[in-house]
């Protein structure tokens, strides 16, 4: 699977998972050639996103719930992962 399928499959899961009003899913891998995590070929990724499924939970959780959604893409696809919660508007 290539970057641009990561990027496809992680939409589609946190999609399906926590119906976001807002998600943005960007590609940083580029930052990361050398580092020994991008060795194996799994990407970095940074996630923007907004979800009244964070209403009223601690940023933990918030981060929780992502990684729970995108459990199957870990550690092969995805090697690391920046979250950024946005406000629901």
């Amino acid at each position: 699977m290539d970057n641009q399928q990561r990027i496809e499959q992680i939409s589609k899961l946190l999609n399906d998972a926590l119906t976001p009003s807002e998600l943005n899913v960007i590609d940083d891998s580029h930052l990361h050639v050398g580092h020994a995590g991008a060795q194996s070929g799994a990407g970095h990724f940074t996630i923007e996103i907004a979800s009244n499924a964070f209403t009223g939970k601690s940023r933990i959780q918030q981060h929780r719930l992502v990684y729970d959604a995108l459990d199957t893409m870990m550690p092969d696809d995805i090697h690391a992962l920046r979250i950024v919660v946005t406000n629901n508007s």
